[in-house]
């Protein structure tokens, strides 16, 4: 059973205490249990043998004592009717290490089963023990994955899970994957085999095309959501809106602006049409700003609206007036959140004004146009993310949760248009902020500790300097105080991602205030081992550590042995590790995967005594089964 329970923590950020035996002894129990089990010589209550006297006439009635014949039964099937109130996986994980009877019940109501990292445990393992599971959230590779950190075909391979799942789950309706590898055969067997299947998100995943998604499109005849977010979809030339049953369809939710081929758009406004139940539609950059007004004509329901490329692809003929693009987006009072705008063309950004004053999110990230003609945009916008014109909205969005700045050119040796000055701006104006990320070419340390004094709510700060090593542009010292100031004064804090020049005193500063940081995001920082052993030492919660070409070696690396178990990944590339550094961790800590993974031949490599990509993680396990040549998974025995 201690195996069992530790898959709940296998899938969780939050930390966990030992689990604790609370189980009553069976005499207690059963006093609970059987309280009217049997009835005394004098009488069935204290009060009554009490108020009797010593002559009391004893009744002729036999002393028996009732036993339930299934004990435990009764006190499950009342866990099992409280339990369902428990939404939240974490409070659901805290129930299951109470006792034997509650980590059974638990189980048997838990309706969404969460596993963080797809080799934390096998699909055998989870699906013997959640046997009536709706919705499964499954994730793979790590962050760094993102950035061209990892070579291809690394694995997080959906397969062996989908077919499981066929197995296991027949009443399946949702699953969402992120950052798995999923093929077409996955997809087509996903949709043959659940016939109540009613959501499909894929986010940041690979492997599969249009043709998946076509067997998608026709066998799940009860599709509420099928959301394609940031993944590669490969172009089959095969139709896949037209894959669609005919008739009124359950779609609530379409978001495909990351495939990148053209798609039949007769097919899709006759099925928005159709889609009365329609609240979210997200647009690729082959859908024109005319096509999308027929969409929007149709579909004035909706609540979340990704407007394609925002620019007319047709010619108008000579005489034809160009739609009422105003008057559509007007139409849509419903709408609340608005992206997409690629290949933009700003004349026609007029046309959004009606809706701005009800929007609580507005993404411009793929957006080229200038702060000036952004300006009416700001008016009464309560809560937005991914603004240009950091001035304009510190002054109007009083109200703003959430800000993420990108770059227009992620180029180390560019200087661009954002720095201190927004961000000062912003922490003076959106005292409310909650999550940032920000993305610039120089900063201070003045602007970052105003930040963390006027946003002291903050949960998130991801701050991310280009180019290396870049100090406080100002004073020219490190900007350890501007990161120190934000773990001190924002309580809350619990994402963290730093840059710039930072010593070890940064680290210490994490180390000492950092107590709830669950995730930590390192690049070319820090100055010794002692940087990374302040924050293993110091940081009791953390759970995901990203670091990559920083100065840290196997001294910092050990510093860590009493933590690792609770953690559920360490990715380091480009420090100064070695694998007989590695190779001592694998032996002393032999439940944790510990991955080399190189880029180059496998000749080359033997030459190196550093290691390129440390991958460190948590297994019920062990060593997967799927490894490719350019990884080395170390043993215990090795």
């Amino acid at each position: 059973m201690r195996q069992d329970l530790v898959l709940e923590q296998m899938s969780e950020d939050d930390d966990r205490s030992q689990p604790s035996d609370l189980r009553s002894s069976s005499s207690s129990i059963n006093k609970t249990r059987n309280c009217s089990g049997s009835i005394s010589a004098s009488g069935s209550s204290t009060s009554a043998s009490s108020s009797s006297s010593a002559s009391s006439i004893p009744l002729s009635i036999p002393v028996t004592e009732y036993q339930s014949p299934y004990p435990d039964q009764v006190l499950e099937n009342v866990l099992e009717n409280v339990l369902c109130f428990l939404t939240s996986r974490h409070d659901r994980n805290a129930a299951s290490l109470v006792c034997k009877s509650w980590w059974r019940a638990e189980a048997l109501t838990r309706s969404e089963l969460f596993i963080g990292n797809c080799y934390a445990v096998s699909p055998v393992r989870a699906m013997g023990r959640f046997s009536r599971v709706r919705a499964v959230v499954l994730k793979g590779k790590p962050r760094f994955a993102d950035f061209n950190l990892m070579p291809p075909d690394w694995g997080a391979h959906f397969t062996p899970w989908v077919s499981s799942m066929t197995r296991a789950y027949p009443w399946l309706e949702k699953v969402c994957l992120k950052r798995m590898s999923v093929s077409d055969n996955d997809l087509a067997l996903l949709a043959k085999s659940f016939l109540g299947f009613k959501e499909l998100m894929l986010v940041c995943c690979d492997g599969f095309g249009t043709s998946g998604l076509s067997f998608i499109a026709s066998k799940c005849r009860q599709l509420r959501v099928l959301d394609l977010i940031e993944s590669e979809v490969s172009d089959d030339e095969v139709d896949w809106i037209s894959s669609f049953p005919e008739g009124e369809s359950c779609l609530e939710s379409l978001i495909f602006d990351c495939v990148e081929c053209a798609i039949n758009f007769e097919a899709l406004e006759k099925l928005v049409a159709r889609s009365p139940s329609l609240k979210k539609l997200r647009l690729n950059r082959y859908v024109s700003i005319v096509q999308l007004y027929r969409l929007m004509i149709r579909a004035p329901q909706l609540t979340h609206l990704g407007t394609g490329s925002f620019s007319p692809s047709e010619v108008m003929a000579q005489g034809d007036s160009e739609p009422d693009y105003v008057f559509a987006f007007a139409t849509c009072k419903s709408l609340v959140c608005l992206s997409g705008f690629r290949e933009i063309t700003p004349d026609y950004l007029p046309a959004i004004y009606p809706v701005c004053a009800n929007l609580t999110s507005l993404n411009f990230s793929y957006a080229n146009i200038t702060a000036e003609q952004l300006k009416p945009c700001h008016k009464k916008l309560p809560q937005t993310s991914n603004l240009l014109g950091l001035q304009a909205v510190a002054a109007t969005c009083k109200e703003l949760r959430e800000l993420r700045v990108f770059p227009v050119e992620a180029q180390e040796d560019i200087e661009g248009p954002v720095s201190e000055v927004g961000l000062q701006a912003i922490s003076e104006g959106c005292r409310k902020l909650q999550s940032i990320l920000y993305f610039c070419q120089r900063m201070t340390n003045a602007a970052v500790i105003a930040m963390s004094e006027n946003c002291p709510d903050l949960e998130v700060f991801r701050l991310c300097i280009m180019g290396r090593h870049r100090p406080d542009h100002v004073t020219g010292e490190p900007m350890d105080e501007g990161f120190g100031a934000i773990v001190r004064n924002c309580k809350k804090l619990t994402r963290l991602a730093v840059s710039g020049l930072l010593t070890d005193r940064a680290f210490s500063y994490i180390g000492k205030y950092g107590k709830l940081v669950r995730t930590l995001s390192v690049a070319f920082a820090g100055d010794s081992d002692m940087g990374l052993k302040y924050v293993l030492q110091g940081c009791p919660r953390l759970q995901k550590l990203e670091i990559r070409d920083s100065p840290f070696g196997d001294a910092a690396l050990h510093s860590g042995l009493h933590h690792y178990y609770n953690m559920r990944f360490l990715w380091m590339s480009s420090c100064r590790l070695t694998p007989q550094g590695c190779q001592q961790i694998a032996r002393a800590m032999p439940n944790l995967v510990v991955e080399l993974i190189r880029y180059g031949s496998l000749e080359n490599q033997e030459k190196l005594d550093d290691v390129e990509t440390l991958y460190m993680y948590r297994s019920l396990e062990g060593p997967r089964d799927d490894v490719p040549e350019f990884v080395t998974i170390l043993r215990a025995d090795g």
